[in-house]
């Protein structure tokens, strides 16, 4: 949630990014074999200081075992990080290692500035389900190895439902009509300014959504969820602002880019939300209060199998590293050594690697715990990974949340809106092929 509240600020910086990497299609560089003289590698992430403290320390922990690599870190925040990429990607000068993001992946892949993992001997990739793996890819080339995964799901404060005395329906089958009528009550029986719910306005639950209705966000190439599917989406946040569901249109414009431990679900002013499960432990950190993961709630009871593990983010080697060998092999290392994984824990979110999270164990917290037991539990409705946020249409998410506050003002209904939606990402996308 906090990388979408940032989005707007990187949306510059993403067009920075389509614009400068479309300079020229690098080339491969380097040998695929280990090198036997010593060896810089440059990695550069974004994240905060427990990261950098974290990842550091794993850093010292290759070194040691491989004495002729020496690492270079390079991070900043999400803000800023994408439009340095972007410069020093156009500048033939990034990384050798690229902490990257499904919005951006197949930006770079398709301009030839990442290296074809699966042309690297050093990356083991067996220890990923195909379909977490498949999202890595582009084209059907393996350009980044899944770091993490994560659910969607609804964040309950539990404390605060009892408190109001309304208790959750069966969540494992309420269907929006019945989650609806449960926040609305919330609402109605909580004190002036507390709400059940929030309007949802993130890429991971669109992609869910249309997946229950049938549909799908994206091709390969393209925006091809149906008009009537996006217009549903946005009629859910409509009718939830008019029934008091959730905050008025007005309220949610003023509190939407709160940092999260001023948000109202972390104040106790809501009390659920639509979340990646691995925010459990933000929240909890930030709120003290008791929370539970339970499932999207579905149109009909349906149990078919619209869910999947998004990554939550990717290692990607640059193509113009000249060690793509040692590159993959310290990949290999942050994703799959049983060591690093403790090191690094979930901070990134749940291991992508589930020997990885194994390995875990007793570390777990109560809610990484809570987490990694929510993602189990969605085993079932597992279906095939979706196509991943093509080429173009890196800004889906700022474009949705605009879209989405024009349509709970009223300024469109939810039909224009979604017709609007769909053919502003297209003509961004057919600009970039």
């Amino acid at each position: 949630m906090n990388r979408i509240r940032r989005t707007a600020a990187g949306s510059v910086a993403a067009a920075l990014t389509l614009t400068l990497a479309a300079c020229g299609v690098a080339q491969p560089q380097g040998s695929a074999e280990l090198a036997d003289e010593p060896v810089t590698l440059r990695v550069t992430w974004w994240g905060g200081d427990t990261r950098h403290a974290r990842t550091q320390e794993v850093f010292d922990l290759f070194e040691e075992q491989y004495p002729n690599v020496t690492i270079e870190p390079e991070f900043s925040d999400w803000s800023g990080y994408w439009e340095k990429l972007a410069t020093a990607t156009a500048g033939g000068n990034a990384a050798d290692v690229i902490q990257m993001d499904q919005l951006y992946l197949s930006s770079y892949a398709s301009r030839g500035s990442l290296t074809d993992l699966g042309s690297l001997s050093q990356l083991d990739t067996s220890g990923l389900e195909q379909p977490v793996l498949d999202m890595g890819s582009w084209n059907d080339t393996l350009y980044g190895m899944p770091i993490s995964t994560t659910s969607t799901g609804l964040l309950v404060n539990t404390d605060l439902v009892e408190e109001i005395g309304v208790p959750l329906p069966d969540t494992s089958t309420w269907t929006w009509d019945e989650f609806e009528a449960w926040a609305q009550e919330v609402t109605e029986k909580s004190p002036e300014g507390t709400y059940g719910t929030n309007v949802i306005y993130n890429e991971f639950s669109l992609q869910l959504f249309a997946r229950q209705h049938g549909d799908q966000l994206f091709s390969e190439d393209d925006i091809v969820i149906r008009p009537e599917t996006l217009a549903d989406y946005f009629q859910l946040a409509l009718d939830w602002t008019k029934s008091g569901a959730a905050p008025s249109a007005s309220t949610t414009a003023e509190t939407i880019s709160l940092p999260l431990d001023q948000t109202l679900f972390t104040t106790g002013k809501t009390a659920a939300i639509f979340t990646p499960s691995t925010m459990i432990t933000a929240y909890a950190a930030a709120s003290g209060a008791e929370l539970e993961l339970v499932p999207l709630p579905t149109p009909d009871e349906d149990t078919a199998k619209y869910d999947y593990y998004k990554p939550g983010m990717y290692w990607s080697v640059s193509s113009k590293s000249e060690h793509p060998a040692e590159a993959a092999l310290l990949v290999d290392f942050l994703v799959n050594d049983p060591e690093a994984a403790k090191i690094i824990g979930t901070e990134r979110g749940i291991p992508a690697n589930a020997k990885s999270l194994e390995s875990l164990g007793e570390d777990l917290t109560a809610e990484e715990r809570k987490a990694a037991d929510f993602a189990e539990q969605r085993e079932p409705h597992l279906g095939d990974a979706p196509a991943i946020v093509p080429n173009g249409a890196s800004d889906i998410e700022t474009i949705l949340l605009r879209y989405l506050q024009d349509v709970v003002f009223e300024r469109q209904t939810p039909l224009d809106a979604a017709n609007a939606l769909i053919a502003e990402v297209q003509s961004s996308t057919n600009a970039a092929k």
